[in-house]
């Protein structure tokens, strides 16, 4: 069992990292193997609509965002962690989600989603909310926590200090590991829950 830890931040070692640590530490501790990627500095571009992805099974900017898919896909959890950018989560991780779930032709049924984010001071909820609406539309179970999963300080060091925020972390990793050794099992039991597709609402006709 595994998960896999994304940092948005382009700070490689800031706040983000400090926060993702404590969760590699408690998912270690509870049995669960788990990666840091560090999406950091690379230039990710924004999804361009082109289709590539629907008829080739991977973006066509064949960059971290394709190379990130194929751990995904072997992952049972998907921790994704962002500083916050004026009340969101900052460019590079929007642009990385919106092409990570968009062209990973996988299914992400049942693997465990959660989302970690920093802020100096304000911001935090909103940038939390944004991050788990890549999960809840992808039948991703989201690990909640004893808190919103979120550190505060403007730097790793301040993030040391926020010993409530750390609790929360660790809660969360806990509860990651719970989810997925849950679901493991039940999978193994009575596979995965049925899912309808088909169906898409429109008003063409007025009604």
């Amino acid at each position: 069992m595994k998960a896999l830890l994304i940092n948005g931040s382009p700070r490689a070692d800031g706040c983000v990292a400090r926060a993702l640590k404590e969760v590699a530490v408690t998912l270690e501790g509870e049995g669960i193997a788990a990666e840091i990627v560090n999406i950091s500095t690379k230039d990710i571009r924004g999804c361009i609509s082109c289709g590539y992805c629907d008829k080739n099974g991977k973006c066509v900017f064949d960059d971290i965002v394709n190379q990130t898919a194929e751990k995904f896909k072997e992952a049972d959890a998907l921790i994704v962690g962002t500083p916050v950018y004026y009340g969101s989560p900052n460019g590079s991780i929007l642009s990385f989600m919106d092409r990570l779930f968009f062209s990973a032709p996988f299914s992400k049924q049942m693997k465990v989603g959660a989302a970690v984010v920093s802020a100096r001071r304000g911001g935090n909820t909103s940038a939390f909310d944004v991050m788990n609406k890549y999960f809840t539309i992808s039948g991703m179970p989201v690990a909640s926590s004893t808190y919103w999963n979120m550190v505060y300080g403007f730097s790793k060091e301040d993030v040391e200090k926020d010993k409530e925020g750390l609790q929360t972390i660790r809660n969360l990793g806990r509860n990651v590991a719970f989810l997925i050794k849950a679901i493991n099992a039940e999978k193994q039991k009575s596979g995965l829950p049925e899912v309808e597709r088909g169906e898409h609402t429109s008003f063409p006709d007025g009604k």
